[in-house]
C-alpha cells in the first residue's frame, strides 16, 4: 500500500474536515494519540526500525502497530503536511537537563504554524500531550499530567511533563529545522547502544482519554488524575493479552521474548518486583 492520507484517517478513526485550521489540527492529533500507542517492541524483537516515512507508514498504518517518536511524529507530521499545514520537524533531546547535548536528536517533535501562530505538537512522547499547546511559555493541564513549556536560558526550550509530585520528565529543543542526519544516527544508537532504555527494556505507553497506561518490563502502570495503580504481568500469555486488549497491539513473536523480558526486568526493577509480588 502507498502512503494514502485516507488510509491514515481510517487508522486513527478520523472522519472530520481536512482544511489546515486549528480545529482540524486539534482533532487529528487527539485521534492519533488515542489510536496509535508509543512502543519500541521492534528493538526487543531485533527488527531494525527506520525514520523513513514509507517504512513508518507501512508499520503504523498498514500493520496497525505503534511506534516511537521518529515514527509517531514522523507519520503525524507527514499527514499534516499532506493536509496543507505548515509543519516543521524539530530535533530535541530527552532529559538533556541530565544527559547534556549528547541527547540532542534522540527525539523528534513538531511545530505547526497556523495564521502566524506556532503550536507544539507531539504524539511521540509516550502520550503525555493530549492536544497541541502554544509555542510559548506556559503551564497546561493535560490530565493526568501537568505540562510546562519554558525557555532554559541557554538558547533552548524545555517541554516537561509531571505526574503529581513526581520528578519532571522533559526534552529540550531549539525551534529550527531538524538535522535529519542526526536523527538517523540517534535512531540507530537507540537500537544498538546497550545503555539505551529501549535495548534494556520493553516499553509501551498510551494516553486513553484522561488516563495513561505504561508497560515497562513486567510492570503495567495505569494513571488517572488522582490515582495510580501497578501490577506485574504474570506470564507470556498475560503479556500477549495486555498488548492486544489494553494497547490494541497484536505483534508476532512477542511471547518468545518472555524469558528475556523477565531477566531484564529483574535486573532493572528487582525492588519493585518484590513489592508487587
Amino acid at each position: 500500500m502507498g502512503m494514502d492520507l485516507q488510509a491514515y484517517f481510517d487508522r486513527i478513526g478520523y472522519s472530520g474536515p481536512s482544511e489546515p485550521a486549528f480545529a482540524t489540527l486539534d482533532a487529528v492529533m487527539r485521534a492519533h494519540v488515542a489510536a496509535i500507542p508509543f512502543e519500541s517492541l521492534d528493538v526487543q524483537l531485533g527488527n531494525r526500525t527506520s525514520p523513513d516515512l514509507s517504512f513508518v507508514f507501512d508499520k503504523l498504518v498498514t500493520q496497525r502497530r505503534g511506534g516511537w517518536c521518529y515514527e509517531n511524529n514522523g507519520l503525524l507530521g507527514w499527514a499534516l503536511g499532506e493536509m496543507g499545514f505548515d509543519v516543521r520537524r524539530v530535533s530535541a533531546g530527552v532529559m538533556r537537563v541530565v544527559r547534556g547535548d549528547a541527547a540532542l536528536g534522540n527525539h523528534l517533535t513538531l511545530i505547526v504554524t497556523i495564521d502566524g501562530g506556532e503550536w507544539l505538537v507531539d504524539a511521540g512522547f509516550g502520550g503525555t500531550q493530549a492536544a497541541p499547546i502554544p509555542f510559548a511559555a506556559g503551564e497546561y493541564d493535560h490530565a493526568p499530567f501537568v505540562l510546562t513549556l519554558a525557555e532554559t536560558g541557554d538558547g533552548f526550550w524545555r517541554f516537561a511533563e509531571r505526574f503529581g509530585d513526581g520528578d519532571p520528565f522533559s526534552f529540550d529543543f531549539t525551534p529550527g529545522t531538524a538535522d535529519e542526519a542526526l536523527f538517523a544516527r540517534q535512531c540507530a544508537t537507540l537500537q544498538d547502544d546497550p545503555e539505551s532504555i529501549f535495548v534494556q527494556n520493553l516499553v509501551v505507553q498510551q494516553r486513553q482519554g484522561e488516563r495513561h497506561l505504561t508497560l515497562r518490563g513486567r510492570v503495567l502502570m495505569e494513571r488517572g488524575a488522582n490515582d495510580e495503580s501497578k501490577r506485574l504481568i504474570a506470564d507470556a500469555d498475560d503479556l500477549v493479552t495486555v498488548l492486544r486488549e489494553r494497547f490494541g497491539l497484536d505483534v508476532p513473536g512477542i511471547a518468545a521474548l518472555w524469558p528475556k523480558i523477565c531477566a531484564r526486568h529483574e535486573a532493572l526493577f528487582a525492588p519493585e518486583s518484590a513489592a508487587l509480588s
